[in-house]
């Protein structure tokens, strides 16, 4: 029970963390400047890397909550 609630912790913290750390959509100038690459897939850089990880805090949050709630029944 101790484990899953620090993984929920700390998968939290990591999610907040890459979400923040991410370049927002209005960044650069737009769809006329080249974000219209990033739209169709090209990430490159750190960018595709917090996506990666807040994908996989994503999950491992949403495991470990499963978790916790199932055991706190």
């Amino acid at each position: 029970m101790i484990f899953l609630t620090v993984i929920l912790v700390l998968s939290s913290l990591g999610l907040i963390a890459t979400v923040l750390l991410q370049s927002g959509v209005s960044a650069g100038l737009g769809a006329i400047g080249g974000a219209s690459e990033s739209f169709f897939g090209k990430k490159k850089g750190l960018d595709a890397v917090f996506q990666k990880v807040s994908i996989a805090s994503a999950a491992i949050f949403l495991l470990s909550s499963l978790g916790v709630a199932w055991l706190m029944k």
